[in-house]
């Protein structure tokens, strides 16, 4: 079979754009996920509250205290229901399952407003427990919204949360790949 001039330079060219439209159908019909990550990235990262905070014994806690350790934030009412016990467990099994790299996580939860802590908290000897002192009120963001868990990184920028009950696995990989990319905490 003998091809026209004019079936050569067609079939030139289909050489050429098979790939292109290839590549627009794959991106149209198969569209990538747009991060890698699970928890949503907070951008700018917002420098944690600076107010001395009241440990649940009556010292003073600041989270300068945590300056070279990640920390995973919660805050709740402290009445500390079913949702807040799910956050908690949520992030104790997420730092256990760190395994060796557990002692560069540490977890915080912050109460508003006044009142004993009551509900179920589970292994608190890795649990700070945080109040803002005499009933003052913290500022809005991450330290009053007991829909989500924070990441504070170790310089003290909120970076990352995730919702209030979060898919495990995924949690812990965004740890995983935070905590051996970083070179600080």
């Amino acid at each position: 079979m003998k091809l026209t001039p004019r079936a050569k330079l067609l079939l030139v060219m289909a050489c050429f754009l098979a790939p292109i439209a290839a590549s627009v159908a794959a991106y149209v019909f198969f569209r990538p996920e747009p991060t890698a990550n699970y928890g949503e990235l907070l951008l700018p990262p917002e420098a944690i509250t600076a107010q001395p905070l009241q440990r649940e014994d009556g010292s003073t806690f600041r989270f300068t205290e945590l300056r070279e350790r990640w920390v995973l934030l919660a805050s709740d009412a402290p009445a500390c229901g079913e949702p807040c016990a799910q956050k908690l467990h949520s992030m104790r099994q997420v730092r256990l399952a760190l395994g060796r790299d557990a002692s560069r996580v540490a977890r915080v939860l912050l109460l508003e407003g006044a009142g004993d802590l009551q509900g179920a908290m589970d292994a608190r000897e890795d649990l700070v427990v945080a109040r803002a002192p005499g009933g003052l009120v913290l500022p809005p963001g991450p330290a009053r919204d007991p829909a989500h868990i924070y990441l504070v990184d170790p310089r003290g920028n909120v970076m990352m949360r995730w919702p209030a009950r979060p898919d495990f696995r995924r949690m812990l990989k965004d740890l995983q790949t935070l905590l051996k990319a970083s070179q600080i905490g």
